[in-house]
């Protein structure tokens, strides 16, 4: 009797903890690193490539741990009439998007984030809208032909 209690305790414990790991939302931390503000890849792979991708197809290594798969950021133009669409990239960058394949704002906000990292050569304000340009100009590279 005393062995089938433990069991049962045993079993009690085990299916609360996978209870919870059931419950408990899945969170992909991306490590945010200082970029220079004048290098558009190097913010790409910092930032944007653990969901992305390296080639922004949307593969990246965090990609699994998403509730939807990242948007393949080479298609945009394709998907705007073969224009890129610099003023909603920009803008998404700056304040996020309402878009329901992000679930719960699971893409940063990266407005807020660049700027928060120092810049020793100009004003934040210029600093920020400067890497935001340059990660766009950059995302703009990688268009399929």
């Amino acid at each position: 009797m005393k062995n089938l209690l433990g069991i049962a305790f045993a079993g009690v414990i085990a299916a609360g903890v996978v209870y919870a790991n059931q419950s408990a939302p899945n969170t992909v931390v991306v490590p945010v690193g200082k970029a220079p503000e004048n290098d558009g890849k190097q913010m790409f792979l910092s930032f944007c490539a653990p969901c992305h991708g390296v080639d922004g197809r949307g593969n990246g290594p965090m990609a699994a741990a998403l509730k939807q798969q990242p948007a393949n950021l080479t298609l945009l133009s394709k998907h705007n009439g073969g224009q890129f669409p610099a003023n909603h990239v920009a803008s998404v960058l700056q304040f996020g998007t309402r878009n329901p394949s992000h679930g719960t704002a699971q893409m940063p906000v990266w407005g807020p984030m660049f700027s928060n990292m120092d810049s020793a050569n100009m004003p934040q304000a210029n600093a920020t809208a400067l890497r935001i340009s340059n990660l766009s100009a950059y995302l703009r590279s990688l268009q399929e032909k």
